[in-house]
């Protein structure tokens, strides 16, 4: 029997992941995923209970709300990480140069070896309010 509770739940929060229209349908997943692990290692509130399927068998907790995917033009995504920057939200980037390294300390080194203006951005996952985050994403359109 479910004794989970099934009223509606609304978040006042909002997970979202820009990324630049240009890339390969492998890299925006492959973005994609980075971005998210950022956040879920980062901002603890975003991630809910482990889940188990009805034969007891536990599996990792995931995030407690739906992450939005939106894609958007190089131009649109540098003045997202302006807006994200200004509002100090929570944030992950991914860089051009990732897709050359291999490692999690060969990406930090990448990223560590370019000024904030001149990152080329691919990817910017953000969490925060909704209206926060709405305006940092202000420009891009959800993901095909």
């Amino acid at each position: 029997m479910n004794t989970e509770p099934t009223e509606a739940i609304r978040f006042d929060t909002k997970i979202a992941v820009i990324l630049r229209e240009d890339l390969e349908p492998w890299q925006r997943l492959n973005v994609t995923a980075f971005l998210v692990s950022g956040l879920g290692t980062q901002v603890p509130e975003v991630i809910g209970d482990p889940y188990e399927d009805g034969d007891g068998v536990r599996y990792l907790p995931m995030f407690r709300q739906p992450v939005l995917v939106f894609e958007a033009t190089k131009e649109t995504l540098t003045a997202a990480h302006a807006r994200v920057l200004s509002r100090a939200l929570p944030r992950a980037v991914f860089t051009s140069d990732l897709f050359t390294t291999g490692n999690d300390r060969d990406n930090r080194a990448a990223v560590r070896a370019v000024r904030t203006a001149e990152l080329d951005l691919v990817g910017l996952a953000v969490y925060g309010p909704k209206n926060a985050v709405d305006k940092v994403i202000k420009g891009s359109r959800m993901h095909p």
